[in-house]
C-alpha cells in the first residue's frame, strides 16, 4: 500500500473506497438521491473528486477559494465548475452575520465593519454580538461591502450543498457518528491497529432504511437536547421503538437524560414519566427517589420494594440500599438491622507535602514501594488489560452486527445486555484457562501477537512486560478468574472502580491491592462496590487515607 504522505490524493481513495464498500454491502438501503451521487461522483475529473472530497471532509459548510489551495488539485475553480454543474456546490452564496464572522479573519472584519478604537480590538464574539441586530439580512460578500461601506476580500465563497449526503454515507458506513473520515488516515499511519476480524460481506450495521433514518432522527433529537431546546419539546419527535434493540438503546439513554434534566428543573411529574417508561440503567432508582422528592413516600418505597425483589445491577442494588432507610423512617416502619459489609483494611498515614508537583497515589506509592515489594499505580488498566488478553478471541469473536467495517475499536454490541450471552461458549473456553494454567501463556502469546491493536480493554500505554509477569506470577488464578467475572456481568459499570495501587512481593508470590484516598476525598459507589466485592472474596485490599504532616 502507498504510504499516505507519499500519495498525496489518499484522501480521495479512502473516501472512493467507503462508496465502493456502501454500494457493495448496503445498495438497497440507499435512496435514488445517494445511488445516483456515488454513479456520478466516480464519473467526475479527478481534480474535482479530490477536491469535493477536501470540502467534505473539512468542518462547516462554507469556502473560501482563497482556503482551497491544495498542489494535487491544481487551479480551484476549474475543479469547482464541473461541481457547480451537478449542483453539489454553488458559488456566491448569501451569508448570515454569523457566516461572515465565520469566514473572514478579524482584520477583514475590521475592513469590512470599519472597526475603530475599542471595537477593532474587541473579542471577535463580543464585535459579533455588538452587531447582530443591525444586520439581520443575509448577503452575498460583495452585498455585504456595499451594506457597510467596508472592504470586502476578493474571493469567491463556495457553499458546499451535499454535507447532509455525506454525513448520511459515513453513518451508513461506520454506524455511528463518532468516527470519521480521519480513521483511514491514523490506520494507514500506523497511529491506530485494528483487529483483524473476518466477517463477511453481509455484516451490516444497519437492517433497514428505516434503521438508518431512525438513527438521523435521534441523532437530531440528542443535537437539539445539546444545545438547549426544552426536553419536552423535543420528545414529541423521538422515533418510536421498532424492535431494533440497538437503536433502542440509544433512546433510552436520551430519554434518561431528559428525565434528568426535568429532574433537575423539578418537574417532578414530567421526570416521572420519562423515568417510568425508561429501561435505561438507573431508571428505576431515579424514580423512586423523584417520588420521594414529589412527596409520595409510600408510593417510593413500594417501587423500592419491587426493585430489591430483582435489581437491575449491583449499582442500583447500592442505592436501593441506601434509600431504603430515609424512606421506612418516613413511613414510619421499624428499623431494619443492616447487613455488616466484610471488613475491609485501613491504612492511615500522615506524610509531608512534596515541594514540587504530586498527586496523592504518586506520593502513597512513592512512600510504600520498595525493591523486594514494588507498587504500581494502575487503578483500572491492570485488571481490564489482563481479562481483555486473555479473553482476546471471545471479544473479537465475529457475531451478527458486532463487526462491519475495518475499524471497530471493539464489537458494537459491547454494552448491550446480551453480550456476554451472545459469546457464551467463547467466554467459557477463555475462561476455563484459568483452571487449567494455561491462562499465562495465552495473555503473553497475545501481549506479544496484538500490542498496540485497538481494544475496548487493553491499556497498552500502561502496560508493560515487567508488569505483566509481576502480575501473572502474584495474583492467583482463582482472583483473576473473579475480576473477569464480574467484568463480564456489567461491562459498563464494573470495567471502572478498581484500586488505585497494586503492591507485589514476587518472592512470595502475593500482592495487594490499595485504594488511596486524599484529604477531603471519599470512596465514590463503583470504588465502594469493588472493594466490597474483594472483601468478600478474600482478595487482599486496603484503603489508604492519607493526611499531610504539620
Amino acid at each position: 500500500m502507498v504510504k499516505v504522505l507519499e500519495n498525496p490524493f489518499y484522501y480521495l481513495d479512502n473516501f472512493q473506497q467507503v462508496l465502493q464498500w456502501i454500494a457493495a454491502r448496503y445498495d438497497d438501503l440507499l435512496d435514488d438521491a445517494e445511488r445516483s451521487f456515488v454513479a456520478q461522483f466516480a464519473a467526475l475529473p479527478q481534480p474535482s473528486r479530490a477536491l469535493f472530497v477536501r470540502m467534505a471532509m473539512r468542518k462547516g459548510v462554507l469556502f473560501r477559494a482563497s482556503k482551497l489551495v491544495y498542489p494535487e488539485i491544481g487551479n480551484t475553480t476549474a475543479a469547482a465548475a464541473p461541481l457547480t454543474e451537478l449542483g453539489w456546490i454553488a458559488a456566491g452564496a448569501a451569508l448570515a452575520l454569523d457566516d461572515v464572522f465565520a469566514v473572514l479573519q478579524k482584520p477583514e472584519l475590521a475592513q469590512l465593519f470599519a472597526f475603530k478604537g475599542a471595537d477593532k480590538t474587541a473579542r471577535k464574539a463580543d464585535q459579533l454580538e455588538a452587531l447582530r441586530e443591525r444586520y439581520p439580512d443575509a448577503l452575498p460578500l460583495s452585498g455585504w461591502a456595499e451594506l457597510t461601506g467596508g472592504i470586502a476580500p476578493s474571493d469567491t465563497l463556495y457553499h458546499m450543498l451535499m454535507q447532509p449526503l455525506c454525513d448520511r454515507l459515513r453513518l451508513v458506513f461506520f454506524g455511528n457518528f463518532h468516527q470519521d473520515w480521519s480513521e483511514f488516515v491514523l490506520s494507514d499511519l500506523g497511529i491506530y491497529q485494528y483487529e483483524k476480524v473476518d466477517f463477511p460481506p453481509s455484516a451490516r450495521g444497519f437492517r433497514t432504511r428505516a434503521d438508518i433514518d431512525a438513527y438521523l432522527a435521534l441523532h437530531a433529537c440528542r443535537e437539539r437536547f445539546a444545545h438547549g431546546e426544552p426536553a419536552l419539546d423535543i420528545l414529541r419527535d423521538l422515533p418510536p421503538d421498532d424492535g431494533n434493540e440497538w437503536l433502542a438503546s440509544r433512546r433510552h439513554r436520551l430519554q434518561f437524560q431528559m428525565a434528568q434534566q426535568q429532574e433537575k428543573l423539578q418537574d417532578w411529574p414530567g421526570a416521572l414519566a420519562l423515568y417510568r417508561d425508561c429501561p435505561y440503567p438507573g431508571a428505576r432508582a431515579r424514580a423512586i427517589r423523584v417520588l420521594e422528592k414529589s412527596e409520595a413516600p409510600a408510593d417510593a418505597y413500594a417501587l423500592l420494594e419491587q426493585a430489591m425483589a430483582s435489581p437491575e445491577s449491583d449499582a442500583e442494588r447500592q442505592q436501593l440500599l441506601r434509600m431504603a432507610p430515609r424512606l421506612r423512617r418516613k413511613l414510619g416502619h421499624p428499623k431494619q438491622p443492616a447487613t455488616p459489609a466484610a471488613p475491609v483494611v485501613r491504612l492511615d498515614l500522615a506524610l509531608p507535602m512534596p515541594p514540587d508537583d504530586w498527586w496523592v497515589e504518586g506520593v502513597v506509592r512513592d512512600h510504600l514501594s520498595a525493591e523486594a515489594s514494588p507498587v504500581y499505580y494502575v487503578e483500572n488498566a491492570l485488571a481490564n488489560s489482563l481479562f481483555g488478553l486473555l479473553c482476546w478471541d471471545a471479544i473479537f469473536t465475529p457475531i451478527p452486527g458486532a463487526f462491519f467495517h475495518p475499524f471497530h475499536h471493539g464489537p458494537a454490541d459491547l454494552h448491550a445486555a446480551d453480550f456476554h450471552a451472545r459469546r457464551a461458549a467463547p467466554f467459557a473456553a477463555c475462561l476455563a484457562q484459568l483452571d487449567d494454567g494455561s491462562y499465562a501463556d495465552t495473555i503473553r502469546r497475545n501481549f506479544a501477537a496484538k500490542f498496540n491493536i485497538q481494544s475496548p480493554f487493553v491499556y497498552w500505554g500502561a502496560l508493560d512486560e515487567t508488569l505483566l509477569e509481576l502480575a501473572l506470577a502474584c495474583i492467583p488464578a482463582p482472583h483473576l478468574k473473579l475480576w473477569c467475572e464480574r467484568i463480564l456481568a456489567d461491562i459498563q459499570s464494573n470495567r471502572s472502580g478498581f484500586p488505585d495501587l497494586i503492591q507485589f512481593w514476587p518472592d512470595e508470590r502475593r500482592y495487594h491491592m490499595i485504594e488511596v484516598k486524599g484529604p477531603g476525598d471519599r470512596l465514590q459507589d463503583n470504588q465502594l462496590r469493588w472493594i466490597a466485592y474483594c472483601a468478600q472474596h478474600a482478595m487482599p485490599i486496603t484503603v489508604c487515607y492519607l493526611q499531610w504532616a504539620a
